[in-house]
């Protein structure tokens, strides 16, 4: 009788460890089901091959075919429009250059809310207006579907190593089911509030960026002007109060760094176009919410000098070189 007991528990354990493993696998396959990205520019190429590293199968699309093609050979499967994006997938990832693409994206005639499927995640980590994120979100609400902005920082290195920062914004409920996917790509997730909210706080930090940059590439040059050997400088900084990002990790100063766009002519990183405009993004709310920024608002014209002069498609740390040839004329 004992040995039948113990015969009959071995295999109600074996059983259970069975359904157990059955039940792990299903819910894994479920989590890996398709992933939808649209725009797959310097930033948004690296963030979809590290959902593909992750496991998650990618249907992706780009205006550019040619942008579609390193990816395709990666395993991603391409597709034509943003709406066939929609017909295949019910998680959706969006990295585009700026509100009106975004708008075009979601609401053009092949857009992605024109295929939708009633409880699609459709996650924008655009750098754009809040006030385009909440036009979004009532858009998708209208189709049944759910809308979040989540905006990053880190620039196009730490996109590649999946160490962004994602700053989300949208229905609280909805934040771990989009918080799954960003923590493949992103170091840190935070959540932000309300749609609308990741915008506020991305447009803040790009505006402090940008002021930094800025006055990191006056201080170095006047360094230099007076004598001293820029990597002594820099390490100096780094060691004082005014040690920033900018100084410690992202140098403008040809030669102080290896690995960053100063390094390699200002070629790759953050654009000045782009910069350019998210410091018109800042000066719009700022405008709307009568809030004074004069150091933003002199950024701002500084970055769009820039791109009149050249310097439109080089990284936005190339104020350093721009400050070095204004001073000879």
């Amino acid at each position: 009788m004992a040995a039948l007991f113990r015969g009959s528990r071995s295999l109600l354990l074996r059983w259970n460890k069975h359904v157990n493993l059955a039940y792990v696998s299903m819910r894994s396959m479920a989590s890996k089901t398709p992933v939808g990205f649209v725009g797959l520019g310097n930033m948004g190429s690296p963030m979809a091959k590290n959902l593909l590293k992750n496991g998650y199968p990618v249907i992706a699309t780009d205006v550019f075919p040619e942008s579609c093609k390193e990816l395709q050979e990666t395993g991603a499967q391409v597709v034509d429009s943003p709406a066939e994006v929609a017909e295949k997938a019910d998680r959706i990832i969006t990295m585009l250059p700026s509100s009106p693409n975004v708008k075009e994206v979601y609401t053009g005639p092949n857009g992605i809310l024109k295929k939708v499927k009633k409880g699609t995640l459709l996650i924008d980590s655009s750098t754009i207006d809040p006030a385009v994120s909440k036009e979004m979100a009532i858009a998708a609400e209208k189709m049944g579907a759910v809308f979040m902005d989540a905006p990053v920082s880190g620039g196009v290195g730490a996109a590649n190593m999946a160490k962004l920062t994602f700053m989300v914004g949208g229905v609280e409920e909805e934040y771990h089911a989009a918080q799954e996917l960003l923590t493949c790509m992103g170091a840190n997730v935070v959540y932000c509030g309300q749609v609308g909210t990741g915008q506020a706080a991305k447009i803040c930090n790009n505006m402090l960026l940008a002021i930094g940059m800025i006055g990191t590439a006056e201080t170095m040059n006047l360094g230099i002007r007076l004598g001293l050997d820029p990597k002594l400088l820099a390490k100096i900084l780094n060691m004082s109060s005014g040690r920033c990002w900018s100084s410690d990790t992202y140098n403008p100063v040809p030669g102080v760094m290896e690995g960053v766009p100063s390094a390699n002519n200002y070629q790759g990183g953050f654009g000045t176009t782009l910069m350019a405009k998210d410091l018109g993004l800042a000066q719009t709310t700022a405008t709307n919410t009568k809030t004074p920024i004069p150091l933003g608002s002199l950024a701002h014209q500084i970055f769009r000098v820039m791109c009149s002069r050249g310097y439109a498609n080089k990284d936005f740390s190339s104020v350093f070189q721009f400050l070095r040839e204004e001073e000879g004329q």
